[in-house]
């Protein structure tokens, strides 16, 4: 057993400190753990939010000495004892209190997304896909909605451009319906105008905190930044749609 020495935030959105406490940890702890003990000795009144202690649920995340990541997954074996733990809420939304912070804006950019839309059926009835095509969207399903990517995107954290970007969370949920096999619905406008795709710069930093090791940025911002770009940037396919609507027009009149 050894003591260690953790700075965590206290407070609400008007005001608040780092207020430092210090605690023995046991072998094997993780941070959550101690976070806990801390709770149920020194500050019964602390704030933070946790539920399945096995990097499931993403309850538990928040910035531990300036990187976001879960709690619960956060070994203290990793620190020196002479360390000084910084813990604070994720910087990119609001605090309610002490280590939570307020999510909701998350819940208003999935509302935003067109959902599943499937094709015409096979002659039988029944719909296939090839297990390639499948095993592709298959990793945007692991997300567990921890929000870590959307803590430590740049647009988002340090321009705080929630206004016009949705953060890579939801990309990675628009990439998986848009790059489903059987799904006939465009997002391709949405995704340039009403998500944002042309603010991410892919800088990889949401690929590097993801608790699911999805490769977020290579496997779906930059294919739907590529579709956007072969939508309303490619010179060929710009042209060709052009001529096809001047000689639908025609037709029509």
């Amino acid at each position: 057993m050894s003591e260690y020495t953790f700075q965590i935030w206290r407070g609400d959105s008007s005001s608040g400190e780092f207020v430092e406490y210090k605690t023995e940890v046991d072998d094997g702890m993780v941070v959550l753990d101690v976070l806990h003990r801390i709770q149920a000795q020194q500050a019964g009144d602390m704030a933070l939010r946790w539920n399945c202690k096995a990097g499931k649920c993403g309850s538990c995340g928040m910035e531990v000495n300036g990187k976001p990541q879960l709690a619960c997954m956060t070994r203290m074996n990793t620190y020196l004892e002479q360390d000084v733990i910084t813990v604070q809420p994720l910087k990119t939304f609001p605090v309610i209190k002490d280590l939570v912070c307020d999510v909701s804006w998350n819940y208003d950019q999935n509302l935003k997304i067109k959902p599943f839309k499937p094709g015409t059926p096979d002659p039988d009835g029944r719909y296939r896909m090839s297990q390639e095509d499948v095993d592709r969207v298959q990793e945007f399903r692991k997300c567990i909605e921890c929000y870590l990517c959307q803590d430590v995107c740049h647009v988002l954290r340090d321009h705080n451009r929630k206004d016009v970007f949705v953060g890579p969370r939801f990309m990675i949920r628009a990439a998986g319906l848009d790059m489903h096999p059987l799904d006939v619905e465009d997002r391709i406008p949405d995704i340039r105008d009403e998500f944002g795709s042309g603010y991410c710069n892919i800088t990889r930093c949401c690929t590097d905190v993801c608790p699911e090791n999805i490769i977020i940025t290579d496997n779906a911002i930059i294919p739907l930044k590529e579709r956007v770009a072969d939508r309303y940037y490619d010179p060929i396919i710009w042209l060709s749609n052009k001529v096809s609507g001047l000689f639908q027009n025609a037709s029509k009149s």
